[in-house]
Formats: structure tokens, C-alpha cells, sequence
């Protein structure tokens, strides 16, 4: 038998009571619920209580303090009005389920904050239907702790950056002298291959005397090589020096609004060639009239041409190359597929860490700069690879308004 609570024996003998038993038991009720009002009232979290039609019935001092609801004019209201994050049919769900929801989201009102939200079923008492009760937690120093900490490392990582630039500039450099010897070398054989008489003086005329022809162009044909290689590694230079100052000095974004589409045509085109040249097929599924959203045109680029050279450099002759962009209700995204070797669970976990790479010469911190770029647009990437079938990279922005379903 399940054991009687004190509202289960009092309406069992309520008959029995009279007029001085009554006002006894409604003094006690009174006293109790003060003390509860009092005790929820000191609580640090906000607590709010809506019944089955999603009506706010109840809610402590602490939901003033975050969200800014009036006891006058707010007790009653539908909580999408106050809360419009929050699905009054996902709850209902949720509650059939015994399961308990969280969200987070950030206010603006009263003061900016960062809230962490519990929603769970509780015993409705006797009413119809099921209550409700949502959990407000200000989780805004505890985002702010966790933002401070990451720069900590990345202050300890500066020590890293520089040992690791030292090195990774060192190569090339070694690289660029060596060739530069060979050039000058080479230079020298030519001026040996040509005879004395060529060499003309002030005020003399030059004699016709045989060339070594052949041992000429052979040198030349060197000389071109070295020069060729000097200017790769010229430009491997640029590119590790652009990167490393992107990674230790981030700007933030120009934000304004604009069409991705736009970006995204002007990104394939500046990397057609290098597609081309290594024969691989391009696929564009651009999503007519994309929902203008917010972001930065110059950084989303510098994103996209990263996630699109790794999509390159992971294939071989007859791999396609996929872009796409498309909305929801909530956001605009941008998804880069390729069909390159894809990315084990081992190294998929650890791809977004500086100077981690899985390539000979990268500088391990290309997707680490497009991590950051995403996280200021307050955006999301997302990451799916099957080894032997591919990778797929997808970009979501975060629209202004949320489109009507």
C-alpha cells in the first residue's frame, strides 16, 4: 500500500473536522507555504512552473533577475512568450518520456547573460494534465572561466607556435639557399663554357669563336628547375607565415548582411584552376534565393578556401569535389564533400588542435583558423568521414530571424 501523505488523510476525516480543527489545518497550509515561497525565493536558480496548455502558473524571484518576468502581468502568460526558444510540444514529449530537456540560450534582458535551462514533469497534484517545472541556471561566469582558460593555453601555446614556426620556416629557407648555390654553380660552368674572346672589352670587337652549345642548355634547363623550386618554397614560406598570423592574431568579423552564394561562386572560382589541373570533377548544388545571413565575406572565404584545398588535396585524378549550400529555420550552411580517403575516428578527434596535421607539409593549423572563424559568426561545423568513401565538412550560420515554419 502506497503510504498516505498528509493531504490523503486529511480529506479522509475533513468530514470530521470542525470550524477550530479547519482554521488549525488552513494556518498550517499557510505557514507552509510561506516557508516554501521564502526557501524558493532564496534560491539562486529560477524556477518556473507552467501547467498542460503551457501557461506560466507559477515562477520565484531569482526569473526576475535573469529574464526580466513581472509576477503582475506575466503570471498566466504562455511561456513562448517569454521564452520563445523553448517548444511547448517538445516539452509534452519529453514529459510522456520521463526524460528532462536542456537548452542553452543567451538574454539580453535585463542583462546580457548565458542560461542554462531544465525542463522536467512533476506531479501535478490532483489537477488535469501534467505540470511542468523549468530550471533557470546563470551559467554566464562559467562560460567566462572557460573562455579565460582557453586563452590561458593559447598563451602556453605561443611558446609552442614560435619553436614550431622556427622550424617550419627553417626547411624552406635551408631549401631556398641550397638551390641558390646550385644556381650560382651553374652559372659559373656557363661563363666557363663561353671562350675567352667572347668576352669583350671597352673599345674591342668580339671574335667569332664555337659555343658549347649543348652544355649550355643543360645548364640552363637546371637552372630553371632550381629556379622553379625556389619559388615554391617562396611561396610555401608565404603561405606557413599567412597562417601562423591568422592563428595568433584573429580579427574579428565585419559583419554584415549578404548571400553565401555569392561567396562560395567567387571562392570555386579562384580555385577552378588548381581543380582542374589535378583533374578532378566539380559539383555545385547552390540553393536558389539563400536567405541572406549574417557574416563576414572576406573570413568565410579564407574558411571555405581551407576546407576546399584540404577537399582537393585529399584526392587523386577523377575525385569530385561537392558544394552545396542550403537553409532550415534556424540557419544557412555550406557543405564541402570530396572522396578522398576519409578521416579515421583516431585522427577525426584531434584535426581541429594546433599544429596537428596529417600532411607532409602542413602547418597543422588551417582547420584550427576555420574552427574560429565558424565560432565567431556564432556558427557551427560539422564533421562526417567514412574511411575509403570521403569527408564532409558542413558550415551553419545562425540566421537573424527564424524563418515561419
Amino acid at each position: 500500500m502506497k503510504k498516505l501523505g498528509f493531504f490523503d488523510k486529511l480529506l479522509g476525516r475533513i468530514d470530521r473536522l470542525d470550524a477550530e480543527g479547519l482554521q488549525k489545518i488552513l494556518q498550517r497550509l499557510a505557514r507552509e507555504r510561506i516557508f516554501f515561497e521564502t526557501l524558493f525565493n532564496t534560491i539562486e536558480d529560477g524556477i518556473i512552473v507552467i501547467d498542460n496548455n503551457g501557461k506560466i502558473t507559477y515562477f520565484n524571484d531569482a526569473v526576475k533577475r535573469l529574464i526580466g518576468l513581472e509576477p503582475e502581468k506575466d503570471i498566466g502568460k504562455e511561456i513562448q512568450e517569454a521564452l520563445p526558444i523553448l517548444n511547448l510540444e517538445t516539452l509534452k514529449q519529453n514529459g510522456r518520456n520521463n526524460s528532462v530537456v536542456r537548452i542553452e540560450f543567451e538574454v539580453d534582458y535585463p542583462t546580457q547573460r548565458i542560461i542554462r535551462l531544465y525542463a522536467t514533469t512533476i506531479e501535478a497534484g490532483g489537477q488535469d494534465g501534467q505540470t511542468t517545472a523549468l530550471i533557470l541556471h546563470d551559467i554566464t561566469d562559467i562560460k567566462k572561466r572557460t573562455v579565460e582558460t582557453i586563452e590561458t593555453e593559447r598563451l602556453q601555446a605561443l611558446t609552442l607556435l614560435a619553436g614550431s614556426l622556427a622550424h617550419e620556416i627553417g626547411n624552406p629557407i635551408n631549401a631556398l639557399s641550397i638551390h641558390s648555390q646550385l644556381m650560382i654553380k651553374e652559372i659559373k660552368k656557363i661563363k666557363a663554357s663561353l671562350p675567352a674572346s667572347m668576352i669583350v672589352k671597352p673599345g674591342e670587337s668580339a671574335v667569332k669563336t664555337p659555343i658549347d652549345l649543348k652544355r649550355i642548355e643543360e645548364s640552363l634547363v637546371k637552372i630553371e628547375k632550381y629556379l622553379t623550386t625556389s619559388v615554391n618554397e617562396i611561396n610555401r614560406l608565404d603561405y606557413i607565415i599567412t597562417q601562423y598570423l591568422q592563428a595568433i592574431r584573429p580579427v574579428p568579423p565585419k559583419i554584415r548582411l549578404g548571400d553565401l552564394n555569392i561567396v562560395v561562386k567567387d571562392t570555386v572560382d579562384l580555385l577552378y584552376p588548381e581543380i582542374e589541373n589535378r583533374k578532378l570533377l566539380l559539383r555545385k548544388i547552390l540553393y536558389p534565393n539563400l536567405p541572406l545571413v549574417a557574416f563576414d565575406p572576406v573570413q568565410i572565404k579564407q574558411a571555405l578556401i581551407n576546407l576546399i584545398k584540404n577537399a582537393i588535396q585529399s584526392m587523386t585524378k577523377g575525385g569530385i569535389l561537392t558544394i552545396e549550400t542550403g537553409h532550415t529555420n534556424d540557419d544557412v550552411w555550406i557543405a564541402i564533400s570530396d572522396t578522398g580517403g576519409g578521416i579515421p575516428i583516431d585522427v577525426m578527434n584531434r584535426i581541429f588542435e594546433p599544429f596537428y596535421t596529417t600532411k607532409q607539409q602542413g602547418s597543422g593549423l588551417g582547420l584550427m583558423i576555420v574552427n574560429r572563424i565558424v565560432r565567431d559568426h556564432r556558427g557551427k561545423i560539422e564533421l562526417e568521414s567514412k574511411v575509403g568513401e570521403g569527408t564532409k565538412f558542413k558550415i551553419r550560420l545562425p540566421l537573424q530571424k527564424r524563418l515561419p515554419e
